[in-house]
């Protein structure tokens, strides 16, 4: 019997589509620029910088100076945005090419649709203002956020457990979670939580601190234009023996925002192997998946091996 339920485990894992990372594509091309000056457009290429990299430093970044210096060239052409602001439209592929150039990293333009939570909830007037502040830097980080009226803590006051919160996300669309639990008075020493489906961080400050910190953790170490090349690699995880362990590995790998696509190739009684679409290849992956319940072991033959620890 037990046999056969393995046998129906491997045959259902081979059957399963393991999805890919559920990002947003974010516009980082379009800016809000006021006017067509020299000024006016090197202020909209520092913005565009902080977006395109997720960097706050790369607006003042010696290496991308000539990008500001030049931001005119750079400009494909204008536009009306959604509120009817004036925008300058920059040639995407031409900024990326120069950006690497100078050794500097992108950010994916695809990115975590971040679910905001601010605990206890705001009176109205009160929650207008805190997502007025959260959506202008949001915006200035090249974030996609939404403040949600999500519950976070249950009848005594305690936050629920993180897989219940992430739960709650994805029924909203989201792929992460960011908390902030404080003074619903003053919006200044918040408490903030952001959950992902591979790890959580915590940190405190206002609700400016609360996007920047996000972005920050969630933007990839500065790297060569090389590392930033997405490879196909195959990765084999022991120790997922059940449909609970291969649900369980699915949201690991969902969560590794270097993951691009991930394919099963195999299965058997006791592991997976995937074939991953990642940036930066085996490096990328294993900085990705660092604190995670996958820990690297031993890889022999031309494959990546994890062991999954539950």
């Amino acid at each position: 019997m037990r046999e056969l339920l393995l046998v129906a485990w491997c045959a259902l894992c081979c059957a399963l589509p393991l999805a890919s990372w559920a990002g947003r594509p974010v516009r980082v091309y379009e800016v809000d620029v006021e006017g067509q000056s020299p000024a006016a457009l090197q202020g909209a290429m520092r913005q565009m910088l902080v977006r395109a990299t997720g960097r706050r430093e790369s607006a003042d970044d010696p290496a991308l100076a000539g990008l500001v210096n030049d931001a005119a060239k750079y400009v494909k052409s204008y536009a009306t945005g959604p509120r009817g602001e004036s925008q300058a439209v920059f040639d995407g592929a031409a900024v990326e090419q120069a950006i690497g150039a100078s050794g500097r990293s992108l950010w994916d333009r695809e990115r975590p649709f971040t679910l905001v939570v601010l605990s206890p909830p705001r009176e109205r007037a009160a929650e207008a203002s805190a997502r007025s502040e959260l959506e202008r830097v949001a915006a200035e980080r090249g974030l996609p956020i939404s403040l949600v009226p999500l519950t976070v803590v249950d009848a005594e006051g305690n936050l629920l457990p993180a897989e219940a919160m992430l739960r709650a996300a994805e029924r909203y669309g989201g792929d992460e979670i960011l908390v902030g639990r404080g003074d619903a008075q003053t919006d200044a020493d918040l408490q903030w939580t952001l959950y992902t489906r591979s790890t959580s961080n915590s940190w405190s400050g206002s609700l400016a601190a609360g996007i920047d910190h996000t972005v920050d953790f969630l933007v990839p170490q500065q790297a060569s234009a090389v590392a930033q090349t997405e490879t196909q690699v195959r990765v084999r995880i022991e120790g997922v023996t059940t449909l609970a362990d291969y649900t369980a590995v699915e949201r690991l790998l969902r969560g590794d925002v270097a993951v691009r696509r991930a394919n099963i190739a195999a299965a058997d009684t006791s592991g997976v192997s995937f074939d991953v679409l990642v940036r930066g290849g085996a490096a990328g992956l294993e900085q990705g998946l660092t604190g995670t319940r996958l820990v690297r072991a031993a890889s022999p033959g031309d494959f990546i091996v994890y062991r999954y620890q539950p």
